[in-house]
Formats: C-alpha cells, sequence, structure tokens
C-alpha cells in the first residue's frame, strides 16, 4: 500500500509539471515563428545598393533579347536602289564535331580543295581548341550553289567507325577475392571498333548581311559607305545615318511564378525600329551618262580630277559627279581622296562662268541695252587687265560668245560695289545649301565694304572677293529656267525642302541674256564644242588658274568649266562641268595638235557627250533644229 501512494505522488508531480512544460513549448513556438517572419520580411525587404533582393534575384532570373534593325535603302527618284543590304549566307563548322568520312564530301560541296578544307581544320583543332567556330565560307548568295550543295550534303548518310576504351572483364571469383581485400587488381583497357550510319555533324548556315551598292563607283562620293561596324561613315550613308540605321529592339524576359500560362513575361527595354529609306532626286540613268563623260574626260584630257551637276528647273538634283571614285563593294580598296564630294566639298574660283550675271544686272540696271547696234570699247586698259589688240568695240554678245575679260570688265565698271554684292548673295554665293551640311563648303563672299577696286573688276569674271562650290554656281544658273529667280536646291525627296524662291533679275533681262549665251555655244563661240546636233545649247565657258601654294598658279594648272542649259526656251535640263588641271588637250581640227587647255576644249565636251545621251533617252524633249 506504501509504494502504490508513492506511485501516485510521483505521477500527480509529473501532471503537475506537464502543463508548464506545454507552456514553455508553446512559448518557443511562437518565438520561432515571430523571428522566422521577421526575418522572411526583411529579406524581402533588404537593398542591395539601390536594388532590393527581390529585384536583384528577378534580374538574375531574366534572359535579354536582342533584336537587330534592318538598314533602310538608299533610292533614286524612281525607285532604283542605289543602296541595300543583301541578305548572305555563311558556313560555320564546329571544327571538333566534324566526320572525318565526311570531309571529301564537305570539300566537294564547298566547292574548294579536299586538302584545303582539312589543313583549315587541323589548324582550327590546333591553334585554338578552346574556339570550335571555323566560318570557311561568307557572303555566299541565297542562289548561290554551295547552298544546294550543302542541303543535299546534310542528307546523306555514312558509316562512321569509332574506336572506343572498353573496361576488361574479370572472372567471378576474381571478383570475390578483390571483394574480401584477399587480391588487389588494377584495371585493363581494350579499344572495340563501334560503327553505325550517321549525318555529318557540326555544319552551321547562319545568316548575315552585306552593304551592297549596284551602281558601284558611279555615286560613291556622295551616297559615301559604312565602317566594318555597320555605320554610316560619309556621304548620304554617314548624314543619315540615325535615319538609315532605325533602332535594335532590347527585350527583357523574366521569370513570373505567378502566371499560369507562361514562364516569362516580355519587358520592351527599346523597341525595334527598322531603318527608313532615303529617295534621293537623284536618276540613276543621268547619273550613269554623266559619270560616264566626265571619267572619259579625265582620262583623255589627263586631268586630276572631274566633277559635274545636274539640276531640274526647279532646283531638283539629277546627277552628282566626281572622278576618281572607288567601287564601295571592293572592301580591299580604300582611298578617302575618292569618296571626297567635289561638287559641293569644294571652294574655288567659278573663273568666265560668272560673266552672264554681271551683264544680266548691268541690263537690269539700265546700264547697257545688249543690242546689236550697241558698241563697247575695249582698247583701254582697265586696272590691270590690257587690251588684246584683237578687237576695238564689241557688243555685249560677242563678250560672251568669245569670253573678253576686258569687255567684261567695262560694264562692271558702270555698276555699284554694292549692287554687286547684293546680286552675287541674292544668286547664294556665301550661303550654304543644306544639303549634305556636314561635308559643304559654303564658300566665299566678303561684304563689299572691304572690296579695292580690283576686287570689283575682278568679282566681275569670277575672281576676287567670292569662291563657291559648283552646286551653288549650277544653282545661279537656275535664273535661266525659272526667268531671273533662283529656288532651293533639293537632293533628298518626299522632305519638305525651303519652297522660298528668290527672284534676282527681271524676266525680260534674264530671256535677253539667255538667248546671247546661245551664241557661245556656236561655232564662232567659246563653247563650240557644246554643240549638239538637233537642239539649242546655250552656255558659258570658263577657266581659272589654280591656287598652288597660296599663290595662283602661272604654269599652267588651271581649272576649265562649262556651265550650260538646254533647251536655249524652257530649259529642262543644266549642267555646271569642272575639270582640275587638264593637261592634255587637242584642237578640233587636227585632232593630235596639242594646245593649251582651256573650257572650250575640255570642258564643254563633257557637258555634249553627257547631255547627247541624256537627250536621246528623254523622249519629252523634242528635237530643235538650229536654223
Amino acid at each position: 500500500m506504501k509504494d502504490k501512494l508513492k506511485a501516485l505522488f510521483k505521477f500527480s508531480g509529473r501532471t503537475q509539471h506537464y502543463s508548464r512544460r506545454q507552456t514553455l513549448i508553446k512559448s518557443l513556438f511562437f518565438a520561432l515563428m515571430f523571428f522566422f517572419a521577421y526575418r522572411a520580411v526583411a529579406i524581402h525587404t533588404l537593398s542591395a545598393g539601390k536594388v532590393n533582393i527581390q529585384e536583384r534575384a528577378s534580374k538574375q532570373a531574366s534572359t535579354v533579347s536582342n533584336f537587330k534593325a534592318h538598314r533602310g535603302d538608299i533610292l533614286d527618284r524612281n525607285g532604283a536602289v542605289l543602296a541595300s543590304n543583301l541578305i548572305l549566307k555563311k558556313v560555320n563548322l564546329d571544327s571538333t564535331q566534324i566526320q572525318s568520312a565526311f570531309i571529301a564530301k564537305l570539300a566537294e560541296a564547298l566547292m574548294m580543295p579536299k586538302q584545303a578544307l582539312q589543313t583549315a581544320i587541323n589548324k582550327k583543332l590546333s591553334k585554338h581548341a578552346g574556339r570550335k567556330n571555323l566560318v570557311i565560307r561568307k557572303n555566299l548568295r541565297l542562289t548561290s550553289p554551295i547552298l544546294e550543295n550543302l542541303k543535299i550534303l546534310k542528307k546523306v548518310k555514312l558509316k562512321i567507325c569509332r574506336a572506343k576504351r572498353k573496361k576488361d572483364k574479370i572472372a567471378w571469383l576474381d571478383k570475390a577475392l578483390i571483394f574480401v581485400k584477399l587480391k588487389t587488381h588494377k584495371p585493363t583497357y581494350s579499344l572495340v571498333k563501334t560503327c553505325r550510319t550517321e549525318r555529318i555533324r557540326g555544319v552551321r548556315l547562319q545568316t548575315d548581311t552585306r552593304r551592297y551598292y549596284p551602281k558601284s563607283a558611279s555615286l560613291a562620293p556622295l551616297i559615301g559607305r559604312i565602317n566594318r561596324n555597320k555605320k554610316g561613315i560619309s556621304g548620304i550613308e554617314g548624314e543619315f545615318e540615325s535615319a538609315l540605321a532605325g533602332q535594335d529592339g532590347v527585350v527583357y524576359l523574366n521569370f513570373n511564378q505567378d502566371s499560369q500560362a507562361s514562364y516569362f513575361n516580355p519587358v520592351v527595354h527599346k523597341s525595334l525600329k527598322h531603318g527608313q529609306d532615303v529617295q534621293l532626286t537623284i536618276d540613276a540613268d543621268i547619273q550613269f551618262h554623266a559619270y560616264a563623260a566626265v571619267k572619259k574626260s579625265v582620262n583623255k584630257h589627263n586631268a586630276d580630277s572631274g566633277s559635274a551637276i545636274i539640276l531640274k528647273p526647279n532646283g531638283e538634283i539629277l546627277a552628282m559627279v566626281n572622278y576618281p571614285a572607288d567601287d564601295p563593294n571592293d572592301k580591299t580598296v580604300y582611298n578617302v581622296a575618292h569618296y571626297r564630294n567635289r561638287v559641293l566639298a569644294d571652294k574655288l574660283d567659278p573663273g568666265s562662268t560668272m560673266k552672264p550675271f554681271t551683264m544680266l544686272l548691268a541690263l537690269d540696271k539700265k546700264k547697257i541695252t545688249a543690242n546689236e547696234d550697241e558698241l563697247i570699247d575695249v582698247t583701254k586698259r582697265i586696272g590691270h587687265i590690257r587690251p588684246d589688240k584683237k578687237y576695238k568695240q564689241m557688243t555685249v554678245k560677242k563678250i560672251l560668245q568669245k569670253s573678253h575679260n576686258l569687255g567684261t570688265v567695262n560694264v562692271a565698271e558702270r555698276l555699284e560695289k554694292k549692287e554687286l554684292y547684293d546680286t552675287w548673295y541674292k544668286l547664294g554665293f556665301g550661303q550654304p545649301l543644306g544639303l549634305i551640311p556636314s561635308i559643304e563648303n559654303s564658300g566665299l563672299l566678303r561684304y563689299f565694304s572691304s572690296w579695292a577696286l580690283s576686287d570689283k573688276r575682278s568679282l566681275s569674271f569670277g575672281y576676287g572677293p567670292m569662291q563657291a562650290n559648283l552646286a551653288q554656281l549650277a544653282r545661279a544658273y537656275l535664273v535661266f529656267a525659272n526667268e531671273g529667280a533662283v529656288p532651293a536646291l533639293k537632293l533628298i525627296n518626299n522632305v519638305n525642302a525651303q519652297s522660298k524662291i528668290t527672284q534676282v533679275f527681271s524676266k525680260t533681262a534674264t530671256h535677253k541674256i539667255a538667248n546671247l549665251l546661245d551664241a557661245v555655244a556656236s561655232q564662232q563661240g567659246s563653247g563650240y564644242r557644246a554643240q549638239i546636233k538637233g537642239y539649242s545649247v546655250a552656255g558659258k565657258t570658263g577657266t581659272a588658274e589654280m591656287v598652288v601654294n597660296g599663290r595662283y598658279n602661272k604654269k599652267g594648272a588651271k581649272r576649265t568649266f562649262f556651265a550650260g542649259f538646254v533647251p536655249v526656251k524652257k530649259p529642262k535640263y543644266i549642267m555646271v562641268v569642272r575639270l582640275d588641271y587638264p593637261k592634255k588637250c587637242y584642237t578640233h581640227y587636227t585632232p593630235k595638235l596639242k594646245i593649251s587647255c582651256e573650257g572650250s576644249n575640255s570642258a564643254a565636251m563633257v557637258f555634249k557627250e553627257a547631255m547627247e545621251n541624256i537627250l536621246s533617252s528623254d523622249q519629252s524633249i523634242k528635237l530643235l533644229a538650229k536654223k
């Protein structure tokens, strides 16, 4: 009985302590729960720099996808492609995967010697063990037979045998002895040959692009080129890089654990914008005829270079030619001088091509009548301009026809400096054209208050306080196609260019001088070699000494010009030609007899050859037989 009571008290004591232990356990449980909850919130909101842990984890669980923008095309006025991206293919081999049995067939498919292919693979394996990619063929057109050959090859199966190491088997008794450590054993291996039919492995076709210029060198200085990073660095390619290049797209694919539809939630970081096409006012056919004529003349006359520009009456540029020029498709050749756009980038003395504007101004100011009965004395020296003793009195027509300096200066003496300056300014000299601003040279037109008397005189025949690029000179000649007004030049189609037209001369004066310039392109005129059978041509020759080492060269370094328009009434084409330092010129009547190079026997010939081809292709112009 005593033992039972002891046991009862013992049990009662345990029961009393159980409730306290239970309370203690509950307290510990809730404390732990509170601690874990606190840590969960703290980790959730813990910052790592400026990014909390959750955002950091989200970024680490994301994938970035890049989408390459397609570069825009450059087109001519009729939609002909002048620059575009060719879709090409390249063959990329994994040197570690190509089976030896396929080498001969792969070489045949790639249209290359077997030994050359094997050498390339071996070289890649020996020198670049960590790099598997071997681009064995690139710049393959989609019509290349190599692509079809590879397509067929990938269907071919060959028996491929390989030697494989296999562990030699041991008897069961030896295994048991080895297991109880009564015997030691070193594994041995044997080579076992296994064969099976396989297709070729390690051959991948990858898409690539290459900028292609269908018109080759004829437009290179104008269109420009792109560098190895496919970024425009000159010409239209460089000037309109942002529009042509577009914008590559970047998309983040973030893991979305709450989404039941997909595992990733795409977030656009940069929208994909393909490059825009740029359409020029250039006519590819007219450009070709002008380029061919300039190239031929530069080579024939052994000139340093040549350039030309052809305009429509409304100021649209139909051709802009520079030679020499490189083919931008040939990446092995690059001469920076052959990408120089001399039409826009070079400022020069335009010489006698400025004489018609002197006469126009004098006629408008009623200083001359330009009639056949008006005679101008050319027997007296004016400044440094001496009489040639060939003529005594000349009409304005004769002065222009023979490009007579003293006769022109005689007329200029009747004009004020300010009148000349204001007129030249209205014609656009000394002001930017805004065609390709990054390369354009605005020329020079000094304010009249700084002119000496000799400056005014030399200005009348294209020297002195003014210099111009060839496009500015061509724009001035638009007065003959716009009844005395000059519109802005335009090179890019579908772009709001300046629509302002500046009236410079009266209609009456402009028509009168235009008809007189018809005599320049006649058998008796200085531009006799610009005549085109069946068409009325008007224009003006020019010859100017080149500046060498800061001085006008007196040893034959000249620029020769011809500025003309056709037909005389309602002109459709205005063309200005320039040749730099032609050294071989010949007479018209004896082609092998060399004479000094002038605008008449070099630049005028370029105008004729180019315009003959352009006019013969233009069905809208009827033959205008000369009377």
